[in-house]
């Protein structure tokens, strides 16, 4: 799937007006995104099996919006088993997406993301959150609302946050069956 990208890319990156060196660098380059992107196909379709296939990934994805193959293994993989949490809000400070506050002498001031947890679960909360801009999406009128106010990357994260907290009640309902290894 994504050799035809690379194939679509390769012709007008060839025909640029490039030196032999450019063209060489280019071409260099071109070779190693296909090598690496050989080695990425069938890691994606393992793990879009699995996404089909495990419960918990399975139910993330038919749930929610924006929610595909990675970003579901990935969320379920991270959050683990949510009984640890006493609520959802515990997710949020879980996921790093929380906002820290200092009530003393503080060198910055308040509103900056804690950013203390997990990096693949705040990435693919983010990535899941992106897919609200589209206008299809559940959450549009959400995020438009939000993102006129105080702009596109805070109206992201605060959808990322309310997708955190979904995706903690998904599994919980699920209880032990979202751990369940993939059949």
């Amino acid at each position: 799937m994504a050799g035809a990208a690379i194939a679509a890319g390769r012709a007008p990156a060839e025909q640029a007006g490039r030196s032999a060196a450019g063209r060489q660098a280019v071409q260099t380059g071109l070779r190693q995104v296909g090598r690496l992107s050989g080695e990425l196909d069938p890691l994606r379709r393992q793990l879009g099996m699995m996404s089909r296939r495990q419960p918990g990934c399975a139910a993330l994805r038919a749930a929610h919006y924006g929610i595909g193959p990675v970003t579901a293994v990935a969320i379920w993989a991270e959050l683990g088993d949510v009984h640890r949490f006493s609520s959802s809000d515990d997710v949020i400070r879980h996921t790093g997406l929380d906002i820290t506050v200092y009530s003393s002498d503080a060198r910055r001031s308040a509103g900056h993301l804690s950013r203390q947890g997990p990096g693949l679960l705040r990435w693919a909360l983010h990535e899941a959150a992106k897919c609200t801009a589209r206008p299809a999406a559940p959450d549009y009128r959400y995020y438009t609302a939000f993102r006129a106010r105080r702009g596109a990357g805070l109206a992201t994260l605060s959808v990322a946050r309310k997708l955190a907290r979904r995706c903690y009640h998904t599994l919980r309902e699920l209880g032990e069956e979202a751990l369940a290894p993939a059949a």
